[in-house]
């Protein structure tokens, strides 16, 4: 059956629609969402219902064959290392050797080394007790405090697997892990210094009350936590051993080829996971399963969400909207801009960075001839290039956002000016560093 290039974009256009305002005026969970919005599209194309069905469950499936374990493990690593202290252990060890001169740059620090295997949420309630702390100690503003840590954490959320939208998009797209670990690393390092200097910037200018700058969230008392090497290893070996297989080829031997095998995010996710788990101290054993039980059941919302991805995917590929659209518009002169500009609406309107690139994603995969970005390195830049566009815009529609405000006590109008503004210029900072380095890759 042929579709007119109208009808799809009318088709497409109206699924876009239904995942925003489910998600964002609803606040239907996006698995959800995304199904409907997946017969939306096939129907609005005439779809018959059974191949609508086939397709997404094609698509489910194949992104659950990719992503499933990886998800799972990284979930586990982040939530062992929260639970055991070992996030704690490394803030305390970088607050220690640049904290007294430079606090908030300690804390941004902090939130990006913490946030490689720590979700942002997440990260940002575990450190929110030191964050308090050592601004009263030396009396930097919370505001300034809070950003520069928040923002730190969520430049290697939006950019770098395992975080669920990054490995998810990634998946999709086709992109190494390796690779895009790597490079994200590198991307990510401007945009956590910008998130940095405006959180000084503005948060200085701000007239914050009395009970802000005072409070203090009284952290977990720790007994018995793992030693710096201890806390720090389970998040260092992972990256390396999947960065490093980047380098080595298939025609390696020996050696070269172990480490092939250990560079596999399978792999080495499990090895992260291993050395966490013998990291905890004997007085909080018996609770290790207990944290696996609740990283697998945590984990299980993220697969979700992302297999429906796969599935609206997979009937977004099925209405030949590479076609339809490569004929229509100019597509290949808007090169990496497209996909952060369509992330970046997605983002701002449902306040989801996860859902927001896994949406992209979903439609930019059949469009890649169409952009030109036929190469690995090309795919790579362009999930970077959607990475950057799920950090615009961060606000009152962002869960996040919230966490921030809530932990710290900072009023909603101070976080507009100070940390949504942030969000903006971190993601117009990544979007900038793509371009720089799609003149070297």
């Amino acid at each position: 059956m042929n579709q007119s290039f109208y009808q799809v974009l009318l088709s497409l256009t109206a699924g876009i629609a239904i995942i925003v305002l489910l998600t964002a005026k609803w606040r239907l969970h996006p698995f959800f969402a995304l199904l409907i919005a997946s017969f939306v599209v096939g129907l609005g194309v005439q779809l018959p219902i059974i191949d609508i069905l086939n397709f997404m469950k094609e698509g489910f499936g194949s992104i659950m064959r990719s992503l499933g374990f990886v998800i799972v493990l990284g979930t586990a690593l982040g939530i062992v290392l929260e639970k055991n202290g070992s996030t704690g252990v490394m803030a305390e060890y970088i607050l220690r050797k640049i904290g007294k001169r430079f606090p908030a740059l300690a804390m941004s620090i902090t939130g990006f080394i913490v946030g490689l295997p720590v979700f942002c949420d997440s990260g940002f309630i575990v450190l929110s007790g030191l964050n308090v702390s050592l601004a009263k100690k030396t009396g930097t503003r919370v505001i300034v405090m809070a950003v520069s840590m928040a923002t730190g954490l969520y430049a290697v959320h939006c950019l770098i697997p395992p975080h669920p939208g990054a490995a998810a998009a990634a998946g999709i797209i086709g992109v190494a892990y390796g690779k895009l670990i790597l490079v994200g690393i590198i991307t990510a390092i401007p945009a956590m210094i910008v998130g940095y200097l405006y959180a000084g910037f503005a948060g200085n200018k701000i007239a914050v009350t009395e009970s802000q700058e005072k409070e203090t969230i009284v952290g977990e008392t720790i007994i018995d936590r793992p030693t710096v090497l201890q806390s720090f290893l389970p998040v260092l070996v992972p990256v390396i051993l999947i960065a490093a297989k980047s380098f080595v080829t298939a025609d390696k031997k020996n050696g070269w080829q172990v480490l092939s095998y250990l560079g596999e995010p399978v792999i080495a996710l499990s090895v992260g996971v291993i050395l966490a788990l013998t990291a905890v101290k004997s007085t909080k054993r018996k609770y290790t399963n207990h944290w696996l039980q609740e990283a697998v059941e945590k984990a299980g919302g993220i697969l979700v969400i992302i297999g429906a991805g796969g599935a609206f995917g997979a009937v977004l590929a099925a209405t030949q909207i590479g076609k339809h659209f490569s004929t229509a518009l100019p597509l290949a002169s808007m090169g990496l801009l497209f996909p952060f500009l369509l992330t970046s609406v997605l983002k701002t309107a449902q306040g989801s960075s996860t859902v927001a690139i896994i949406t992209a994603a979903s439609i930019i995969q059949p469009l890649l001839p169409a952009l030109g970005f036929i190469s690995a390195d090309q795919k790579l830049l362009c999930v970077l290039a959607m990475g950057a566009g799920s950090m615009m815009i961060s606000h009152a529609n962002d869960a996040y956002f919230w966490v921030i405000a809530k932990f710290e006590k900072i009023d909603m109008e101070t976080m507009l000016k100070v940390y949504t503004v942030a969000t903006v210029l971190m993601g117009l900072t990544t979007l900038l560093m793509v371009y720089i380095l799609s003149c070297f890759l």
